[in-house]
């Protein structure tokens, strides 16, 4: 097929590299514009922009698809369909119904659950014990429309916001190629009713309220890996908390206070032993190497 991949993140690359790879006419990429980074504040190309320029395919990125130019331009790609993942921009009526199978959109949920800007860091922070990738053939509303294909994957103790994104992302190739390949193609099916909203990061999420149960601190500490990161404050200096587990308990300390020499720190309910952390501008460390070079008596209180 003549397709048009519309991604800017990561997550869309293993999408476009397989569609390129099944044969697929790439006629153009679509990626949110380059952003100033750095100490220089000089425009970098995101990850998608680089990968595609790698491949030596073409690269658009206009700053809206409002823009009656951007839509005459897409409009004459002549595109069968659209493949569309973490791109960032709405795409307006014109754009959803130029392609001649219109806009497929690869979603890091199993929707209804989880619309929104943050699926992956929502369904672990949530406690969910699966999620998944749906093929949505896209309308004009927030992740609203219907269903072609899902595949679920589950959600573990140990798994990380990073790991289950890199997992989703290649699900999300595999399930895109059937999508476009399937004879007859999937038949679309209305979401269900029950739809969860899973809005944009931000910093603040990552700092730690010691008030919480363990559990749920464990699961935001796993939920925002790579980022924003989970971090409290020690002795004035941020100690960003990378790994840790959430062990049963009834501490009779206030929440915050450690409460042995391997860094055992009092919940709301329960108690979190963290595994690896990083002293802001230092390294990272496992919490017994850290705690040999920074000492931490028992009975500290974190805030």
């Amino acid at each position: 097929m003549r397709l048009a991949v519309m991604g800017s993140a990561a997550f869309a690359i293993p999408a476009l590299v397989a569609l390129q790879a099944a044969g697929h006419e790439i006629a153009m990429v679509y990626c949110q514009a380059p952003r100033p980074a750095g100490r220089g504040q000089k425009p970098r190309l995101g990850p998608v922009h680089e990968k595609a320029l790698a491949l030596g395919l073409p690269v658009a990125t206009p700053l809206s698809l409002r823009d009656p130019a951007a839509q005459a331009a897409f409009a004459a790609l002549d595109l069968d369909a659209a493949v569309v993942a973490a791109y960032g921009l709405i795409l307006p009526p014109a754009i959803l119904a130029a392609p001649r199978r219109g806009c497929l959109n690869i979603h890091a949920s199993l929707l209804p659950r989880w619309r929104g800007a943050a699926p992956i860091q929502a369904a672990i922070l949530a406690g969910d014990r699966e999620t998944g990738i749906t093929i949505m053939q896209m309308d004009a509303g927030l992740d609203t429309g219907p269903i072609l294909l899902q595949e679920s994957v589950p959600i573990t103790e140990e798994t990380t916001a990073a790991a289950l994104h890199d997992t989703l992302a290649a699900l999300g190739a595999r399930l895109i190629l059937r999508a476009l390949d399937e004879t007859p193609p999937p038949s679309p099916r209305p979401q269900p009713p029950g739809a969860t909203y899973a809005a944009k990061l931000t910093r603040a999420e990552g700092r730690i309220d010691w008030a919480r149960p363990a559990a749920a601190i464990a699961r935001q500490i796993r939920a925002l890996n790579p980022w924003p990161g989970t971090f409290t404050d020690l002795a004035g200096a941020t100690l960003k908390i990378l790994a840790a587990r959430a062990e049963a308990g009834t501490p009779s300390a206030a929440p915050g206070t450690v409460l042995d020499d391997r860094l055992a720190i009092a919940c709301g309910e329960g108690v979190l032993r963290p595994l690896r952390v990083q002293l802001a501008g230092r390294a990272a460390l496992d919490v017994a190497d850290f705690l040999r070079g920074h000492p931490i008596a028992p009975g500290r209180r974190l805030a």
